[in-house]
């Protein structure tokens, strides 16, 4: 991480989000410091909620064994294998044996839909989760991840959309929480035009969160014009300045 760009994002966000949550980073590593790796995990755990102690300073190095959700795995690539019956898990279930989450009307929407959903095999033996301020010269983050209230997810949002042409700079796809912060994001990294993804909409994941937080993750290509733009877009109008003294308020 370039440790200029690194202390500019912090002043600008300061001066146009002040008092606002900083953002995750994440990147693959085969070699992450011994200190931040992860403890394999007994029983379920969804990743969401691991994530919440990445976002109070405690970076973490997760793998296969300290993922404790089979999802949180695939998504992050370290496995090709979701759940046993996943169509039916997603849609009403199995009687008597399998009790289904019914986000998807049947298992062949489930199939069919799967089909379109982004996956890349873990590109190192860990992925690793930095807060920005935490952020080293060798790290080299793929994406960024805000934990955003609405008044600053409008605003990234509006920020996302400004030096663009395409119709959709920002999606809200069909996914589970971790899915629109790693596989999604990283779906977008090397395409010409990388978009933003909203996310945790999921209704398993959401009670890992405070009511009034949604995700915003952002290929770094991206993220780093946003940050470019923030001077001559609309953050220095008179319509931010109030929601920025909103959030200022206690």
């Amino acid at each position: 991480m370039n440790a200029d760009f690194q202390q500019h994002f912090l002043a600008q966000w300061e001066k146009y989000f002040p008092q606002s949550e900083l953002p995750i980073a994440y990147f693959y590593s085969d070699n992450p410091d011994p200190e931040i790796i992860a403890k394999p995990v007994e029983g379920w755990r969804c990743l969401i909620a691991d994530l919440a102690r990445v976002r109070k300073g405690r970076p973490t190095a997760v793998n296969l064994d300290s993922i404790g959700c089979r999802g949180g795995k695939y998504y992050a690539g370290f496995s090709d294998e979701l759940a046993p019956q996943f169509p039916y898990f997603l849609s009403y279930g199995i009687p008597g044996k399998l009790e289904g989450e019914r986000y998807k009307k049947s298992p062949e929407i489930v199939e069919e839909i799967m089909k379109g959903q982004p996956r890349q095999p873990a590109a190192g033996k860990y992925l690793v989760f930095k807060r920005w301020d935490q952020l080293a010269d060798a790290d080299e983050p793929r994406a960024v991840v805000f934990f955003a209230a609405p008044d600053v997810l409008s605003g990234l949002f509006t920020l996302a959309q400004f030096d663009e042409t395409i119709s959709d700079p920002v999606i809200i796809p069909f996914s589970s929480g971790c899915s629109s912060i790693i596989s999604h994001p990283l779906a977008e990294v090397d395409k010409p035009v990388p978009r933003a993804v909203v996310g945790l909409l999921d209704v398993s994941a959401r009670p890992y969160v405070a009511p009034n937080v949604m995700t915003f993750a952002i290929p770094m290509a991206k993220f780093e014009r946003m940050v470019a733009n923030m001077d001559e877009s609309f953050l220095i109008t008179e319509s931010w300045g109030k929601m920025r003294e909103r959030l200022l308020q206690p």
